[in-house]
């Protein structure tokens, strides 16, 4: 059995059109931020482990005291939730989050008269 109407192929071969260009992907606005203070840092990885977004590794290079300190190797999924600076004990690591572009900050002085 034979059919009738084939599936044309997403390049447009049966046409003999070109494919189309595929659109490259929106860039994403980064909303956030991580700090490291490597010198402070004893490379114990709770801030990769607790990390939400995957964005830091161990870094294979050590510090001054000898630890493999984190590195962002992905800042750009970064949310400046700072998850890795409420689990970090040496304060060595923070996160912030940044202002979207065309919105005032919000400051806490706003409600003083």
């Amino acid at each position: 059995m034979t059919q009738d109407s084939e599936k044309p192929n997403a390049a447009g071969a049966e046409s003999g059109e070109p494919a189309a260009e595929p659109k490259p992907a929106p860039k994403r606005r980064q909303r956030g931020r991580v700090f490291i203070n490597e010198e402070r840092c004893k490379g114990c990885g709770l801030c990769i482990t607790f990390c939400p977004t995957h964005v830091l590794e161990r870094a294979s290079r050590f510090n001054t005291r000898g630890y493999h300190p984190p590195v962002a190797t992905h800042p750009e999924n970064c949310t400046g939730c700072d998850i890795c600076g409420h689990f970090c004990p040496d304060y060595a690591i923070y996160g912030v989050r940044l202002a979207e572009p065309g919105k005032p900050k919000e400051s806490k002085d706003d409600d003083k008269d």
